[in-house]
C-alpha cells in the first residue's frame, strides 16, 4: 500500500478579489507545512492517526486557519475549540467541544480517545480531565488574533444594525482537518475548528459529531468536513458517504461528490476531504473554494484554493 495523506484548511475562502497575491502563497505554505508534517509520519512506517494529529497539530499552530491559535470568537468574545479523531481499524475516537486552553485541540481529541472511558467531553468537565493529561497549554492571549477579533465587531455590527448578512463564507465559517491511508491499508481522520464567528456560546457544530464532520472505517473511508455544520450533522455527511460506499457499492468520489450536492441543495455550504483504504482521495465542495491539498508516497505536497487544479509546490 502506497501511504497517502489529504488536508482541508475550510471551506468558504477569502473572495478571489480580497485575497492578495501575499495572502495567497501564504495560505500555500501553511497548506504544504501541513502536508509535509503528516508525510513525514506515514514516510517512516507510522500510522495513519499519527499523520492526521500531525498534520492537523500544523495548521492548529498557524493563525491563518480557524483552529487553534487561529479560532475565531463567540458573539460573547470568547474562543470555543471542537476537535476530534478517529481510527478506522476499530472505530476507536475521542473529541472534544467548547474548550479554550490546550495548545491543540486536536491531542486534547486523542487523550480523550486513549486516556478515558468516553467518546465526547466537553466544557469545564473536559478541560477538568485534561488539566491531567501531559498537554502543553497556553493562556488566552496566546490564541488571540487581531483578525478574527475585528471579525467578530464587524459581525455584531451588522447584528445591531439588522443588516444584511453579505459575508462570504469564509468570514462565516472553518475549519481544519486531515484524512490518510497508512502504508498498512488503515484509515484515520482528525479535525479541528473554532466554529462560526459570532455562534452562541455553547454552539457545537459537526467536527466532534462522529458520522457528522468527522469519521474513519477501515472498511469504507476516512472524512474531514468542513462548512456549514448543521447541515453537516442533520444529513450526517461523512456517515452517508461511508454508508453509500458500503451499500450502494459506490465509489469515494461519487458518493462524496453526491453527498456535498445534496449539502447544497438544502442550503449548506462546504466541502470534505476523504480516502479510501485504497488510497483513492476526493476532495469536493459546494462554495467557491476550499483551502485543500494532499501529499503521496513520492513526498510531493500538491495545494489549490479555489476551483483550479492542485498545483505542486
Amino acid at each position: 500500500m502506497s501511504p497517502v495523506l489529504a488536508i482541508h484548511g475550510g471551506a468558504g475562502t477569502m473572495a478571489r478579489a480580497s485575497m492578495t497575491p501575499q495572502d495567497e502563497a501564504a495560505f500555500h505554505v501553511g497548506l504544504r507545512a501541513s502536508l509535509r508534517a503528516g508525510h513525514a509520519v506515514l514516510a517512516r512506517g507510522g500510522p495513519a492517526l499519527d499523520a492526521v494529529t500531525a498534520a492537523v497539530m500544523a495548521m492548529e499552530d498557524d493563525p491563518q486557519f480557524n483552529a487553534g491559535r487561529g479560532a475565531v470568537y463567540t458573539s460573547a468574545g470568547r474562543q470555543e475549540m471542537d476537535a476530534a479523531v478517529m481510527n478506522g481499524a476499530d472505530r476507536a475516537a475521542g473529541a472534544v467541544a467548547g474548550i479554550l486552553g490546550p495548545r491543540n485541540p486536536v491531542l486534547a481529541a486523542r487523550a480523550v480517545m486513549q486516556h478515558s472511558e468516553h467518546v465526547l467531553l466537553i466544557g469545564e468537565g473536559a478541560l477538568a480531565f485534561l488539566r491531567e493529561q501531559n498537554l502543553t497549554w497556553e493562556e488566552p492571549g496566546y490564541f488571540h488574533t487581531a483578525h478574527r477579533w475585528q471579525a467578530l465587531q464587524t459581525e455584531l455590527e451588522r447584528r445591531r444594525l439588522a443588516a444584511a448578512d453579505t459575508r462570504d463564507d469564509a468570514a462565516k465559517h472553518g475549519t481544519v482537518g486531515a484524512v490518510a491511508c497508512d502504508a498498512a491499508g488503515h484509515l484515520a481522520a482528525a479535525t479541528s475548528t473554532g466554529g462560526m464567528t459570532g455562534k452562541l456560546p455553547g454552539r457545537v457544530g459537526d467536527c466532534p459529531v462522529f458520522g457528522a464532520g468527522t469519521w474513519a472505517d477501515d472498511a469504507t473511508c476516512a472524512v474531514s468536513g468542513t462548512g456549514h455544520g448543521e447541515y453537516f450533522i442533520r444529513w450526517a455527511a461523512a456517515h452517508e458517504i461511508a454508508s453509500r460506499m458500503r451499500y450502494r457499492g459506490e465509489s469515494l468520489a461519487v458518493a462524496a461528490d453526491a453527498v456535498v450536492a445534496d449539502l447544497l441543495a438544502a442550503g449548506g455550504s462546504g466541502g470534505l476531504i476523504g480516502v479510501d483504504a485504497a488510497g483513492n482521495v476526493a476532495l469536493p465542495f459546494n462554495c467557491g473554494g476550499m483551502y485543500r491539498g494532499r501529499i503521496g508516497a513520492d513526498g510531493v505536497a500538491w495545494t489549490a484554493i479555489y476551483r483550479e487544479e492542485l498545483v505542486a509546490g
